[in-house]
């Protein structure tokens, strides 16, 4: 007998010695004789004592297995992906059939084996009922069944014939801890010619008038740089096609389509590149992605320390955009009786929690998604609306915009709850001279830094290189206030020349929690309105994405999410957070979910907490997604007969056929599995020396099997039975 979990000597001596002063000192000052206080004593230390070997787990070799009893399981990917034909002319499928033909004689005159398929899961299987019909495979998963299916019998190796693709997204960690593996890799290492979509991403939709950059990654092989088109479609209609030329063979391309989705329904974008007869892998020339509508308009709160030009240009131009709603008040000055005035425009259901210039409340607050502070001071908030402010960026995920000189100079917010919210350092303790490119002489001009080219808040061109051009044609700014560098994890996306020409930050942004902020510390924006010919957008289109930017990671108190994109036949996860109208979580909601496949079909679901996340008002549910395409998804909150809200969303599943991703053999894979277990990769040539590894292995496999002698019922019934003799002789006592 030995231990599973064994202590040292000295530990041991120790956990003895407490038990047995912990027993003596329960009963050492109890009014009773000297025997019974030592029976009590003695039974509760072997009660003790007892708990102590059970979790050292106390285990024992089985007698009866010897070396002959070792096991081998054959494991055989029988995913789609093995079904093409690549290996001489035939499919890999096949060819793993010949090498099992070959690896079971070999095998079964030295250890017993066992012939195992995976794809989705594992199964037995017999070497002529072999087929690539599997939608997925589930490599790592498959060791880990195969691990847990022998759990307890001498399992020498494990040999897994496999073209290495991983679709089942298990982590490669689980791979060692067990027999070893062999792999033997089916397939070519490198394909005659194919044709791959890699990926289609939707951005965020933050820029004007919906429209949406859809980037595409696709990539050729066997063809050198001959161009091949890429073809985009709309809900199955075409809407574009370009044609696309790879820098070299095997380097990816990638396009950038601009699209404006409807605005009523989630669409799926479809990107094709045309089938050549001669591609081996036609499913992987598709790949979808679902751009869902836009939510519903966001709300804003505009507040203005002091009446101003800016004020008005701002409300006019956010006023324009059908995807927000704006509130805006604007501090007058002081009544005759020394009382604050405000000139104060919002809807009649939130305008009563504005009258004293800025909500009290954080559920009033909460119901913005984005907060604009235009020259206020910090003394114009308490400091619990300060602390809100802070909240409602960082846990509600609102988003916050300060601007205006009074903001930033002469103390402005400088040494408020909402300092480190902004993006850049308020007090220019280092000067505040950015490491870019020289803008001396831009005489306040607005010059994009490189991240600023690219960053949807910026972009006012069809392309970087227009964006750029068109901010180098909007009129000078007043002024600037001269702050300090950005903060660690900000991004300054364009300049200006401060004092002495040098570089300073002028748009700033950051993420900071669940929310975003972003610093304008320019002066008279309005020139770029008033400047340009009136057909000119630039001043609109800017802060109007600026506004979406910040205000889209917002939510509701009621918030569901599902994975972009599933494929067919598997568990899809939804999770649901539930939250008060001040976002405090509950923890105790009822949560109904409600799918709608695409035939119409209506499954009907109750989400449980989270164990991954138990704090918070985090719940989960679980769908299976039993066909290809658009799943409608919603839910509805209630606690003690109230109802809380409801949220709803759409998903894609089948957008990408993930199993012929990717078509050629992964070695890579194979070898990490194989290092990673103690095993090694195997070649189809070294099925002879595979066998005699196999069979030295197994002495080691049957010698390693035990048998636990904790894990019974034994152990639980002499528990049981001495602290019931205690509890017994106790009461016989008359002690308690």
């Amino acid at each position: 007998m030995t231990f599973a979990n064994p202590l040292p000597w000295w530990a041991l001596a120790l956990v003895i010695g407490g038990a047995a002063s912990v027993s003596w000192l329960a009963y050492r000052s109890w009014p009773v004789g000297r025997p019974i206080r030592y029976a009590l004593s003695g039974l509760r230390f072997l009660t003790l004592l007892l708990i102590v070997v059970v979790l050292m787990r106390p285990v024992a070799r089985s007698a009866e297995v010897d070396a002959r009893d070792a096991l081998v399981a054959v494991l055989v990917d029988v995913s789609r992906s093995m079904g093409i034909e690549d290996v001489e002319g035939g499919r890999r499928i096949d060819r793993a059939r010949e090498l099992v033909a070959d690896l079971l004689p070999a095998l079964q005159s030295r250890v017993h084996t066992e012939l195992l398929t995976f794809g989705e899961t594992v199964e037995a299987a017999q070497p002529a009922a072999l087929s690539a019909t599997a939608r997925r495979s589930d490599l790592h998963g498959a060791i880990a069944a195969v691990r847990e299916r022998y759990r307890g019998r001498p399992l020498a190796g494990i040999v897994v014939l496999s073209d290495g693709g991983e679709t089942g997204g298990a982590a490669a960690q689980g791979a060692g801890g067990g027999p070893a593996v062999f792999p033997i890799g089916i397939g070519s290492p490198a394909v005659r010619f194919d044709r791959e979509v890699l990926s289609v991403t939707a951005a965020e939709a933050v820029l004007d008038h919906s429209r949406v950059d859809l980037a595409v990654s696709a990539v050729s092989h066997g063809r050198g740089v001959e161009p091949f088109d890429l073809r985009l479609l709309e809900n199955g209609r075409a809407i574009e096609v370009r044609r696309v030329a790879p820098a070299a063979d095997g380097a990816p391309v990638r396009e950038v389509f601009q699209i404006s989705p409807p605005a009523d329904a989630a669409a799926v974008y479809t990107v094709e590149i045309p089938a050549d007869a001669a591609e081996p892998v036609p499913e992987n020339n598709t790949r979808s992605a679902l751009v869902q509508p836009p939510s519903r308009r966001r709300r804003i709160l505009l507040v203005e320390g002091a009446p101003g030009f800016e004020h008005s240009f701002l409300k006019r131009a956010w006023a324009r955009d059908p995807g927000l709603e704006v509130d805006s008040v604007v501090r007058k000055g002081r009544n005759d009786q020394g009382r604050n005035t405000f000139y104060i425009q919002a809807a009649r259901s939130r305008s009563a929690a504005l009258r004293d210039g800025y909500p009290t409340r954080a559920e009033d607050l909460f119901r913005y998604d984005g907060i604009v502070l235009a020259n206020m001071a910090g003394h114009q908030l308490s400091r619990a609306q300060l602390e809100a402010t802070r909240t409602f960026v960082a846990e509600r995920g609102g988003g916050i915009l300060v601007l205006g000189a009074h903001s930033f100079l002469q103390q402005g917010l400088t040494e408020t709850a909402i300092e480190m919210v902004l993006p850049l350092d308020l007090n220019d303790r280092a000067g505040g001279v950015l490491p870019v490119s020289d803008v001396r002489g831009s005489g306040n001009r607005v010059v994009l830094t490189e991240e600023g080219a690219l960053h949807p808040i910026m972009q006012l061109g069809a392309d970087p290189l227009d964006t750029r051009k068109r901010w180098e044609g909007v009129p000078a700014l007043a002024s600037i206030a001269p702050l300090g560098g950005p903060r660690p994890g900000a991004s300054v996306l364009a300049v200006t020349s401060g004092p002495g020409g040098s570089p300073r930050a002028l748009v700033a942004v950051q993420r900071f929690g669940e929310g975003r902020a972003m610093a304008f510390t320019g002066e008279a924006a309005w020139r770029w309105r008033m400047m340009l010919p009136s057909g000119d957008r630039s001043y609109d289109t800017f802060w109007r994405q600026a506004i979406r930017w910040l205000s889209l990671p917002a939510t509701d108190p009621i918030a569901i999410s599902a994975p972009a994109a599933a494929g067919a036949g598997e568990p899809v996860p939804v999770r649901i957070t539930v939250r008060n109208a001040a976002f405090v979580p509950l923890q105790d909601a009822e949560v109904d979910v409600r799918v709608t496949s695409p035939d119409g079909r209506l499954e009907q679901l109750r989400a449980v907490p989270d164990p991954e996340r138990p704090a918070g008002g985090h719940y989960l549910a679980h769908f299976q997604a039993s066909r290809p395409g658009v799943y409608r998804v919603t839910t509805d909150a209630h606690r003690e007969q109230a109802r809380l809200g409801t949220a709803g969303t759409s998903l894609l599943v089948g957008g990408a056929d993930t199993e012929m991703i990717d078509p050629r053999l992964n070695e890579q894979v194979l070898q990490r599995l194989a290092t990673m277990s103690g095993g090694r990769l195997v070649t189809a040539d070294q099925i002879d020396t595979l066998a005699d590894t196999l069979q030295a292995a197994a002495p080691a496999a049957a010698l390693s099997v035990r048998r636990d002698l904790w894990h019974n019922g034994w152990s639980l019934l002499a528990i049981i039975l001495l602290l019931a003799t205690e509890w017994t002789v106790r009461r016989r006592w008359g002690l308690r």
